[in-house]
């Protein structure tokens, strides 16, 4: 599958899917591709010119599945100081399903800035080969004093490792509504962290028994969202999800 993110309005493959295309996999004119833009979409393709190493596609159907899960899943984390953690993540949490994902500057973050240039090309990857219609977005660092701070439409929750009442995410959980889940460093949020986030709203969580590191948190909470926000029932008239 090939990502064209720009495929409402020209029917160039990018640069580098059309490389992808004619060297790595040598295809020719005629040949039939399956493209996604990233935005819910599905367009089954042919390619119709090949000039040079530029690649035009003429568009023979085009198909919107239904959403794989209900409500948007958003998860927040504080990155970790090796960043193949965080990649993994990424990857994964992509694969399983997340609608949003955003890097937190928190207190006792271990790493300041993140490239998320090499972040996107991940996400894009897991995209394709999970066959999902849908780019998660990423959103740059951001502090997380400003982040609590912002406008959130739905439930939102942190994880902690403090002593306190916390209840199970997935108890905590209602399926038909936005879910927002803040993930901390190694080193957890601050105390001062957790009751400002609180005071926005945030309800504290436990992940389970098990202490997790911070990548292994993120992506257990992301797999409890899906879990507790099923696709929607099948309708006449729509595409079907693919599995």
């Amino acid at each position: 599958m090939f990502y064209t993110p720009d495929i409402a309005t020209t029917l160039e493959l990018p640069q580098d899917e059309a490389a992808h295309a004619l060297r790595v996999l040598r295809l020719t004119e005629g040949a039939e591709v399956m493209l996604t833009d990233g935005k819910g979409s599905f367009y089954r393709a042919e390619i119709d010119i090949i000039s040079g190493k530029r690649c035009y596609v003429r568009i023979v159907e085009t198909t919107t599945p239904a959403p794989l899960w209900m409500g948007h899943l958003h998860l927040a984390l504080a990155p970790t100081k090796n960043m193949d953690r965080i990649e993994w993540f990424a990857e994964k949490a992509t694969e399983i399903g997340v609608d949003e994902i955003t890097f937190l500057d928190c207190r006792f973050s271990e790493r300041k800035v993140v490239k998320t240039e090499r972040v996107e090309k991940i996400l894009v990857s897991a995209m394709k080969q999970s066959l999902k219609p849908s780019l998660p977005v990423l959103n740059p660092m951001t502090p997380f004093m400003k982040f609590i701070a912002q406008p959130f439409t739905g439930q939102k929750f942190i994880a902690h490792c403090y002593e306190g009442d916390k209840e199970p995410l997935m108890q905590a959980l209602t399926p038909d509504e936005d879910a927002l889940v803040l993930i901390g460093p190694e080193g957890d949020f601050s105390p001062e962290e957790v009751q400002a986030a609180i005071d926005k709203g945030f309800r504290p969580i436990s992940l389970g028994k098990s202490r997790l590191r911070t990548e292994t948190a993120a992506l257990v909470a992301v797999h409890m969202m899906n879990e507790t926000h099923p696709f929607p029932p099948y309708r006449e008239g729509d595409s079907k999800p693919r599995q």
